[in-house]
């Protein structure tokens, strides 16, 4: 576990067997993806993200934050995959748990071609609430068009998980890196 400076743990869980929580098979009224619909966040440039606009369509949403190794290391992996996965309709979204001037100095040094919401610390709250109790960084969830959530995973992803998702479907859920809720 590493501890940042605003003293949240970054967990790695690469070690932790993975459970698996099938997706929902119908949307289900969820509270937190219904919160997280109607939220709009501020972005590095400095302009307002209404989460809503990304409604319809397939979402990778990745939960972030600058001091936090594993999700450095994954973000050129979610970057490639939002090139990659956009002709087939795939979006993805990064959140930062991070200041915003941090989030536009390492966007400088690293830059995403996806969007990047900045939701401060405050956005644990929702990262908790979106089914990560323990809090810990990188957190992903991957949405299907209707917004059913087809994958939690705590911990770094790497370009084939989700690309594994949007080709062929959620995997059998025996193994693989689904994380219980």
């Amino acid at each position: 576990m590493v501890v940042s400076a605003a003293g949240l743990a970054c967990k790695r869980r690469d070690d932790a067997p993975a459970t698996a929580t099938p997706p929902s098979p119908a949307p289900v009224a969820d509270p937190a993806l219904a919160d997280f619909w109607q939220r709009e966040f501020d972005t590095p440039a400095g302009t307002r993200l209404a989460t809503r606009s990304l409604q319809g369509k397939p979402l990778v949403l990745n939960f972030w934050a600058t001091w936090c190794g594993p999700c450095v290391k994954e973000m050129p992996e979610l970057d490639r995959f939002a090139q990659e996965m956009a002709p087939q309709g795939w979006q993805v979204l990064g959140v930062a748990i991070d200041k915003a001037d941090a989030v536009r100095t390492f966007l400088q040094a690293t830059p995403v071609r996806f969007p990047i919401a900045i939701a401060g610390l405050d956005g644990l709250g929702l990262v908790q609430a979106l089914g990560n109790t323990n809090g810990g960084l990188p957190f992903t969830l991957v949405l299907d068009a209707q917004g059913r959530v087809l994958q939690r995973k705590m911990g770094a992803t790497h370009f084939e998980e989700p690309r594994a998702l949007a080709q062929h479907g959620p995997p059998s859920y025996t193994a693989g890196s689904l994380c219980r809720a």
